[in-house]
């Protein structure tokens, strides 16, 4: 890439079109030329190039001959054919063979610069879509939690380490952020991994219910009991049991699961001995059990047994990181499911889903995922199929970051208005406000100042508190001051 630009590789052999092209995309992007097919191939083969304009009608090397040849040779390189009138039935036959796009000549250059707008976002939504799929295989034998933010990165470590242990865990975090999942690969680690696991909503049994299902009950221990029922925790003989919702539990009810802790032994309902179990327990609450002892809600005998082994969930919008990588995850996994050819998300619709604070956290991701692939008539989610609350956060931090680069601005404009700074300096202070950073070599490049000076000046704007020298050596280079 040409100093932060996208390089466009330029195949015409009309000179007057060539010059036109290159007059139009100079300043925006990295021009390269060729005026045949032959040198334009050549130039492709080096694998720099994130575009072409490739007209049909060429010598050495027809258009489309071109096009196949540098299809092979990058499958994701966009290619925008040109086109005379009288050859459009080609540009179709281009599409087909992978072309991008085709203009027809003579053309309006805001169109074709659009139009390559368009295409470049396309390819390097299509990149970050390849490196979101790579990092979701580094989450393989997570039982499909998704994230590589550093809390989950610790999240990850926690289930690796507490694995290899028998030790009750305790899950904490707010509905919808995957405590499940995490109990699950805690066991699917652990030495227990060929036995059950058994998943149990406290919440969901009716409190006259709860005992029996846990524990199991005898023939004849009540009205309807025809025959023995075994509980979930004999179910989990072996493996590891998952009290989920554990702070809806009653009190009558928690002394009995303390009971079980302590002694490894439940009682069926009905039964006159008690059974002995080897099981782990993992429980999870999204409520505040330590409030709940306070309050006496919660037994605090129980609570530090389940609570030898701390884990807390981060909510998604403590981790809005890994809001593109779980977006992705489920596009992939619904558009299967739904039989859709939908590959990308756009870079609105991804500032608005990580704008949005997700009260659900990321159960309600993945339903808000599932009904836009289920809606969507295109290949790619756009900003416009946003409900209105997550459309409107995007917008909102469009704004803020729109009002945080204006005050930026004038700050910078007051403090040079003030600073006396000369033509070189001004400039390089431009570059960065467009492009973000800037270089050694890149300062000198850009105002042709000799190396000496260029470290002068640099060093004046650093002193200024105008730009920030970051790295060290031959990697270092220079931002705004933040």
């Amino acid at each position: 890439m040409t100093e932060g630009k996208a390089d466009i590789l330029i195949v015409e052999d009309e000179k007057s079109v060539r010059d036109a092209l290159i007059f139009a995309l100079k300043d925006k992007y990295g021009v390269h030329l060729a005026s045949d097919g032959k040198k334009g191939l050549e130039i492709a083969a080096k694998g720099n190039i994130d575009l072409v304009l490739l007209d049909i009608n060429l010598p050495e090397i027809n258009g489309l001959v071109l096009l196949e040849r540098i299809k092979d040779l990058d499958s994701s390189l966009p290619v925008i054919m040109i086109t005379g009138n009288k050859t459009v039935d080609s540009a179709v036959s281009a599409m087909k063979l992978g072309a991008y796009d085709y203009i027809v000549k003579p053309f309006d250059i805001k169109e074709l610069m659009a139009l390559i707008d368009k295409a470049l976002e396309k390819k390097m939504l299509e990149q970050q879509n390849l490196y979101l799929r790579s990092e979701l295989e580094k989450t393989a034998g997570f039982e499909k939690i998704i994230g590589q933010s550093g809390k989950m990165k610790e999240i990850f470590s926690m289930i690796r380490t507490v694995a290899k242990s028998d030790s009750t865990v305790l899950i904490t975090g707010e509905s919808g952020t995957g405590k499940e999942l995490v109990a699950r690969a805690i066991h699917n680690q652990s030495s227990r991994s060929k036995k059950l696991f058994v998943a149990v909503n406290c919440a969901a049994i009716p409190e006259n219910l709860l005992e029996s299902e846990l524990f199991g009950y005898e023939k004849g221990a009540f009205t309807g009991a025809m025959e023995r029922h075994l509980g979930k925790f004999e179910l989990a003989d072996g493996g590891t049991i998952f009290l989920d919702e554990i702070g809806s539990m009653p009190l009558s009810m928690q002394s009995k699961i303390l009971r079980v802790l302590q002694e490894r032994v439940i009682d069926r309902v009905g039964g006159t001995t008690s059974i002995p179990v080897d099981v782990r327990v993992i429980s999870a609450t999204n409520s505040d059990l330590k409030a709940e002892v306070e309050s006496k809600k919660f037994r605090s005998d129980l609570y530090y047994r389940l609570n030898v082994i701390p884990i807390h969930i981060p909510s998604l919008r403590e981790r809005s990181e890994d809001i593109p990588l779980l977006a992705n995850y489920f596009l992939g996994k619904y558009k299967i499911e739904c039989g859709k050819k939908i590959d990308l998300i756009s870079k609105k619709a991804m500032d608005g889903l990580m704008a949005y604070r997700w009260p659900g956290n990321v159960r309600e991701l993945e339903n808000l995922i599932e009904r836009l692939v289920v809606l969507c008539q295109k290949n790619t989610i756009t900003e416009d199929s946003l409900p209105p609350e997550i459309h409107k956060s995007g917008l909102l931090t469009e704004k803020m970051d729109d009002a945080s680069k204006k005050f930026e601005l004038g700050f910078m404009n007051e403090i040079m208005k003030n600073a006396n700074l000369n033509e070189r300096q001004l400039k390089a202070i431009e570059f960065v406000r467009s492009k973000g950073k800037i270089t050694k070599q890149g300062y000198i490049k850009l105002t042709n100042a000799p190396k000496t000076t260029a470290f002068r000046d640099l060093n004046a704007l650093v002193k200024l508190n105008i730009l920030a020298q970051k790295g060290i050596g031959k990697a270092s280079f220079y931002t705004l001051c933040e």
